[in-house]
């Protein structure tokens, strides 16, 4: 699998503005998000990225892709119908080629010295298939993520067979059809913002957006029509994903830049400091 091409979808009505937000990364360096996310990719060997924004947006996001701009192709969801819908609208983009897919809301830290990304692709690589990222959650946190049922892979930690996919499950279905023995009890494998997927995802959402005539359509619904047509993996990266659009989730996402960094030990004494005036 040779995956040249990354897409980062933008355009969601509550998403739009987040990739914008500056915040201090784990270098030191002050980045808008987007600019960490695109260099997310590029680490991973990426070498075109391609931005899915609602129309009018793109000097907005070219300003905040910095020395990256060069890199970029801008694609615009001129309706709001869902993010299938806005992977579907990069369909030239990636011209029948296997891509890396994130969501500019999502901000990553890894635990190892590959980037999560560059996880995800070396992975998808070995397998030749799809293969999208996972993050254990508890299930008060479902209403917000796509979810996987799914069976280990024997002898291969944190990797997984895909056996169903559902977009935002409540508990009774998560605990029905989304149980992976093992976990701990009330948590599922909820998508981490990261998938590498083959060009037959992008056949199945063009063809689920030929067949809605205009209403919304879902990823998760084209991945689980994809666990059911060829092998399809999930796979437990070294590394967390952080939400920044959740409520105080730029501040987490920001501290977990910080103690991942070089400033880890002036960002500790910072915290230390100011819970002990906390507690006088």
């Amino acid at each position: 699998m040779n995956l040249k091409k990354a897409v980062i979808t933008a355009a969601g009505k509550n998403q739009r503005t987040l990739p914008l937000q500056s915040l201090v990364d784990s270098d030191g360096a002050t980045k808008t998000a987007l600019a960490i996310i695109i260099e997310e990719a590029l680490a991973a060997g990426i070498e075109e990225v391609a931005i899915v924004i609602q129309p009018g947006d793109q000097t907005a996001y070219a300003t905040a892709a910095g020395p990256h701009a060069g890199r970029i192709t801008f694609v615009e969801q001129a309706e709001p119908l869902g993010y299938g819908h806005a992977v579907a609208c990069a369909r030239t983009f990636t011209a029948g080629a296997p891509f890396l897919l994130l969501v500019g809301d999502h901000l990553y830290v890894n635990s190892e010295a590959r980037g999560c990304a560059r996880q995800l692709i070396e992975l998808a690589a070995s397998t030749s298939c799809s293969v999208s990222a996972v993050q254990a959650t508890h299930e008060s946190k479902l209403p917000y993520y796509g979810a996987v049922g799914c069976k280990r892979v024997t002898g291969q930690d944190g990797l997984y067979e895909v056996t169903e996919v559902l977009e935002k499950p409540t508990p009774t279905e998560a605990e029905q059809r989304l149980v992976v023995p093992g976990l701990r009890a009330g948590h599922y494998l909820c998508f981490f913002g990261m998938h590498v997927l083959t060009s037959t995802v992008m056949d199945l959402l063009v063809g689920s957006v030929e067949a809605a005539g205009g209403k919304g359509v879902h990823l998760s619904a084209a991945l689980a029509k994809l666990a059911k047509k060829e092998r399809y993996l999930a796979t437990e990266l070294k590394g967390r994903r952080y939400d920044i659009g959740a409520k105080y989730g730029l501040l987490t996402a920001q501290l977990a830049l910080a103690l991942a960094g070089d400033d880890r030990d002036e960002v500790l004494g910072g915290l230390v400091e100011l819970l002990a005036q906390r507690t006088r």
